[in-house]
């Protein structure tokens, strides 16, 4: 197994899940998702405990779902309330699993191991999506590929140079020095390029030209989310790598979510801190972005397909790759550590 079980994913965007049960399969397993009449959200086994009928093509009744096969009515605790023969005792013990669920920064996340480990408190901390003064909005795609070669993509952006040469991409970046540092579970890489010509988007955000100081911070979570702090300020203002709000900043929040070992449920969004008031440009960045991740994900389709057709070929990782090496490190240790807990 390729992923940790005992930590949050993220299962949907809050806006996705509605009354109508959303299906979603997450680390191969498939769940169904929806609101009660209280707005809550329940997250169960999409798998009737009768025929095992997918429950997300049943019929909604109130906070339970029927299923469409044989009638069998179904609890938001899980549990049947109604045999299809109605006079039938229900017996106990007849119930779909359920998972444990918490809405945070914009997301509806899901715990698949231990339901007992489900601690709200380990969901990641996205901060720029739940902080005054920061607005944030995105997107999702469903990406044909193992999840960990969209965290390599995202925690070596000297791709950029060459896959979004239209938009974000340009020479500095590959030029520019990068320092990696692992912080416990997390790893994080810094990039700063002093006194640079923007790339056209960053030049549009800051509304005036001349040279600028650019940064890129990637920083990974587990189990597998990758923030990246971005942005530009004038050189005048003298930001640092550590230090760099006068310009304009924003946080790409990336949350992989594998669906199987060569499928990916990719959720994406920046937040920023400049024209928070402005839903239009929000409106108009989120399709521009949007773009952005379709090169990524025309890329990282095709490199699944190659990793497929090469089995006897292993990918390299050579001083740029280092952050992307040091997060699936991670991934392993922590998926080797469960491992041996259950064993």
């Amino acid at each position: 197994m390729t992923w940790i079980t005992n930590r949050w994913y993220v299962a949907g965007w809050d806006s996705e899940v509605d009354r109508t049960p959303v299906a979603r399969t997450i680390c191969g397993e498939p769940l169904m998702f929806y609101r009660k009449l209280d707005r809550s959200v329940v997250a169960m086994r999409d798998a009737c405990p009768h025929r095992l009928l997918p429950l997300s093509m049943g019929y909604k009744e109130g906070d339970s779902v029927r299923c469409r096969y044989h009638g069998l009515l179904v609890g938001p605790d899980g549990c049947a309330t109604e045999m299809p023969i109605k006079s039938e005792r229900v017996p106990r013990g007849v119930c779909a699993t359920l998972y444990p669920v918490v809405e945070k920064h914009r997301f509806v996340w899901v715990w698949i191991g231990d339901p007992a480990r489900a601690d709200p408190e380990l969901v990641p901390d996205f901060w720029p999506c739940s902080t005054p003064g920061w607005t944030f909005d995105g997107g999702y795609n469903r990406v044909g590929c193992d999840y960990r070669l969209m965290i390599d993509n995202l925690m070596d952006l000297s791709h950029e140079t060459w896959v979004h040469q239209g938009s974000i991409g340009q020479h500095e970046i590959t030029e520019a020095p990068i320092e990696t540092e692992v912080r416990g579970e997390e790893v994080l890489v810094r990039r700063w390029m002093p006194g640079i010509e923007p790339p056209p988007f960053w030049r549009d955000a800051l509304r005036s030209a001349g040279p600028v100081d650019r940064w890129q911070v990637c920083h990974f979570l587990p189990p597998s989310s990758v923030l990246i702090d971005v942005g530009v300020s004038p050189v005048a203002a003298g930001d640092t790598i550590e230090r760099h709000d006068s310009g304009v900043r924003g946080f790409v929040v990336d949350a992989m979510t594998p669906e199987t070992e060569t499928s990916t449920h990719y959720f994406w969004g920046m937040a920023r801190n400049f024209d928070v008031d402005d839903p239009g440009f929000t409106a108009r960045f989120k399709a521009q972005q949007g773009r952005v991740f379709d090169e990524d994900v025309e890329i990282l389709e095709a490199q699944q397909r190659s990793i497929d057709a090469n089995p006897d070929l292993k990918l390299r990782g050579y001083s740029i790759d280092e952050g992307s090496v040091r997060a699936r490190g991670i991934i392993r240790k922590l998926a080797a550590a469960e491992l041996a807990d259950a064993g």
